[in-house]
């Protein structure tokens, strides 16, 4: 307790509740005492960011409060305090880099994802001669063999339109979508821009892909052209 109140000495702690239900920490010694009150955890995965207010127990101004974020990590089912137990103050920059990384990860997940459901859609159209009217077409069937209403292509996910970040959205080009000649367009959207993604991507009527930060709008076949593998 003292090493996050800065008291000169141990205290005594006792637990209470403010009208929310959330739990207020007083902690006395003989020189005074300082007052912790715990706000809702924000969490992310393995990673939760805990708002904390400190002031002292006899300061009815505010004037002494201190407002600050606390990390944790679960570890073993465990939580665990980030910076063996200091309050970490740059909570802020340290999440932008985890959602960077996390975009980093997601965008090239989506390029891969544009290319596995291309694949899903020309085996569809090998089979049953005609494209699928919708990515659920692709999906599992809910029993029995696979149809051109759920042909077993994509995993639920995929069919749904979203998966790791990202919605995709498939549109056929023309009026019709039977035979060989009918072509169709996919596209890639962060589900939240700047968070799960930048990039917007984008295969075009030709099968080339395209991307572009488009500030979270859909993708068209203006876009720069991906490097091709």
């Amino acid at each position: 307790m003292k090493r996050f109140v800065l008291l000169n000495e141990p205290g005594k702690p006792t637990v209470t509740a403010n009208p929310a239900g959330r739990p207020i920490v007083l902690c006395t010694t003989p020189g005074g005492a300082a007052e912790i009150q715990i706000g809702g955890a924000d969490i992310r995965d393995n990673v939760a960011f805990l708002p904390v207010d400190l002031r002292d127990a006899t300061d009815t101004s505010g004037a002494s409060n201190i407002q600050v974020n606390m990390g944790l990590v679960r570890e073993g089912g465990a939580w665990k305090l980030l910076s063996l137990g200091l309050v970490l103050l740059d909570l802020p920059s340290l999440e932008l880099e985890w959602d960077s990384a996390e975009a980093d990860k997601n965008e090239e997940s989506a390029i891969e994802s544009l290319k596995t459901i291309a694949e899903a859609v020309e085996a569809f159209r090998r089979k049953y001669t005609r494209l699928p009217a919708t990515l659920s077409n692709l999906g599992p069937p809910l029993q029995g063999p696979a149809s051109m209403e759920a042909a077993g292509l994509l995993d639920a996910d995929f069919a749904a339109g979203m998966k790791n970040g990202y919605s995709f959205r498939f549109v056929i080009l023309g009026a019709s979508g039977l035979g060989a000649p009918a072509k169709y367009a996919l596209s890639a959207t962060p589900l939240s821009y700047g968070r799960t993604g930048h990039r917007s991507f984008f295969r075009d009527a030709d099968g080339i892909l395209r991307g572009a930060d488009r500030k979270g709008s859909v993708g068209n076949e203006t876009d720069p052209k991906l490097p091709q593998p």
